[in-house]
């Protein structure tokens, strides 16, 4: 009996990438392609197949019935296909896969990458910008730096916080000159400030900073720290950043901090399996953030 017509990989990829990050954003994100081409390739797999996948769920997506079992299979199927793959290559020099959030990774880990990949170690360094998670225990990385309050490690995990820093508003020298007046919380409230994914960091800022009441906020949103950060350096208005991301730039006169404050909202933590906590790669890593988030 011959075997059915399969259905593209492409869009099984996409397909098993939405189902088990839950948005169609996360998935383009991971594939490194737009939402868009992520849809589309979700509409020709339901057309192809000629079945209901994924359903409309608030703003985002989830799985229909019959899309959860097509995704448990799916997912079964690109495991074995990555078993086999990791079996019929050759031996190779050991590759340490890392997520990490783009801001941290553009910012302080790049410059820094020849010391993991270079003599006595040798390694090969897979570096992932991205703000979705990983599945460490199906091996899609080895690691990953998150900025968070707190890891559960109730589970399979464990986590160590690298550096807690401090947060504070900066601007350019240019932008300053233009409007010299920000010297309150009130007046900094009506700046242009410069988001990230959402208000919320800036609404938690202003609560710890005393401000007596909400705050509306509005201005650009750029979803990642780095491109809020490099708006600031355009003089394009306020960013709230971390002193690890902005201590250079704060030495060298690019940004300003704005309004003196002692606010901590989180910190960069290494998160990896409990089981492979003490090998030595994961070890090494360890201590090499520790020394770069340190310097």
């Amino acid at each position: 009996m011959s075997r059915p017509r399969l259905p593209s990989l492409i869009a099984l990829r996409a397909f098993e990438a939405v189902g088990r990050r839950g948005s169609v954003r996360a998935a383009g994100e991971e594939l490194a392609v737009s939402h868009t081409v992520v849809s589309r390739h979700l509409q020709n797999l339901q057309r192809s197949l000629g079945v209901a996948l994924v359903r409309a769920e608030g703003r985002g997506i989830a799985l229909t019935d019959a899309g959860r079992l097509f995704h448990a299979e799916v997912t079964q199927a690109f495991d074995i296909i990555a078993r086999a793959t990791t079996s019929a290559r050759p031996a190779a020099r050991p590759t340490l896969n890392i997520w990490c959030i783009p801001g941290l990774a553009n910012r302080r880990l790049l410059p820094r990458l020849p010391e993991l990949t270079g003599p006595p170690r040798n390694w090969d360094i897979n570096l992932q910008p991205t703000l979705s998670h990983p599945d460490l225990q199906r091996g899609e990385a080895d690691a990953e730096i998150v900025y968070t309050e707190a890891i559960d490690t109730r589970g399979a995990l464990m986590a160590e916080e690298l550096v807690r820093p401090r947060v504070f508003p900066v601007a350019s020298p240019a932008y300053l000159a233009r409007f010299p007046a920000l010297a309150s919380l009130g007046d900094l409230a009506k700046a242009a400030l410069i988001h990230e994914e959402s208000t919320e960091q800036w609404e938690r800022w202003f609560a710890l900073a005393g401000h007596p009441e909400p705050v509306t906020l509005r201005g650009q949103r750029l979803w990642h720290a780095h491109l809020a950060i490099e708006a600031a350096r355009f003089g394009q208005g306020v960013a709230l950043a971390n002193e690890v991301l902005v201590a250079d730039d704060v030495h060298s006169g690019a940004l300003v901090e704005v309004i003196p404050s002692s606010i901590h909202l989180g910190a960069y933590q290494l998160v990896a399996l409990k089981e492979r906590w003490d090998e030595p790669a994961i070890v090494a890593l360890r201590a090499w953030l520790k020394k770069v988030l340190a310097a």
